[in-house]
């Protein structure tokens, strides 16, 4: 069996339905495939077998629902690669978050910068769990400095942006 399907725990490969045999047929037939497109995008070989097994597990998930199994190659490349620019862009933020953090003036010592990113790094941590839409009024917000009131429109203008 190919080292990616190998890699799955035993209770998702072995239930005997024509459907998982066929999703392990196909998974062997491109497995190396996903972790050669994660690792083009992120360059980190544990990184990019975690996004492949996390567009392998995604796979399996929603097999069910491909309507042309024949294009199973290009549904798991394109998954593939948005998880792994996802990733990609997540670790970029990250790192652009700890090191604005860091560099800021006043931070005299080491010590004082260590601390301050460590601050910085677990409350990105949170952010990047919350729901898509509260990370996005929290960054705006509290980061961007966007206000987060409803803008008042006049009479005739409801539902137009300014």
């Amino acid at each position: 069996m190919n080292e990616w399907a190998g890699r799955w725990p035993r209770s998702l490969v072995s239930v005997d339905t024509a459907l998982t045999r066929e999703f392990e047929a196909r998974l062997r037939d491109c497995s190396d495939l996903a972790f050669g497109i994660a690792y083009g995008v992120l360059r980190n070989r544990a990184d990019a077998e975690e996004v492949a097994q996390d567009a392998f597990a995604r796979a399996f998930r929603r097999f069910d629902q491909l309507r042309d199994r024949d294009r199973f190659r290009a549904w798991l490349t394109r998954m593939t690669w948005r998880l792994a620019i996802d990733r990609w862009r997540s670790d970029r933020r990250r790192e652009a978050r700890e090191d604005a953090t860091a560099s800021k003036p006043g931070d005299s010592s080491f010590e004082d910068v260590a601390i301050a990113r460590e601050r910085a790094a677990h409350v990105w941590r949170a952010i990047d769990h919350l729901p898509d839409e509260q990370r996005i009024v929290v960054v705006l917000s509290a980061i961007e400095g966007h206000d987060t009131e409803h803008p008042v429109h006049a009479p005739g203008e409801r539902g137009r942006s300014r």
